[in-house]
């Protein structure tokens, strides 16, 4: 995975972190659990805010 794969990431980290509210997830936790995920394969630098924002909404629409 790359980081414009954000609705796999979501779903990975739904599964990974069930008991997590993504609403309150922090952009520095969040990169972290990104960069974690076994399949993930990208450098940490390619990712942003816009990114992450990205990938903590479609966490969102996943758990909801």
């Amino acid at each position: 995975m790359k980081w414009t794969d954000t609705l796999d990431i979501a779903i990975e980290l739904a599964e990974a972190h069930p008991e997590i509210d993504p609403r309150t997830i922090r952009f520095t936790d969040l990169h972290r659990w990104v960069m974690e995920l076994p399949e993930f394969e990208d450098a940490p630098e390619h990712s942003g805010e816009k990114i992450l924002e990205a990938i903590q909404m479609a966490w969102i629409d996943e758990v909801s």
